[in-house]
């Protein structure tokens, strides 16, 4: 499987945010995420860490 979770950092800690993303879309300011059960987030901010072995995507909001 080559899906990740996706977590939104803030206050120093990580949230879930949606779960088996297949899709990452980087726009200007935000982040566009899909997953493969057809959900769908649009996070304004960007992407602050991708941990691909661990199947993880770390996102943040702009400053």
């Amino acid at each position: 499987m080559c899906e990740a979770n996706a977590y939104l950092y803030e206050d120093g800690k990580e949230k879930l945010l949606l779960e088996r993303v297949d899709r990452v879309v980087p726009k200007e300011g935000e982040v566009y995420l899909e997953n493969i059960f057809g959900q769908r987030k649009t996070i304004v901010g960007r992407i602050r860490e991708l941990l691909l072995v661990d199947h993880r995507i770390i996102l943040e909001r702009n400053p």
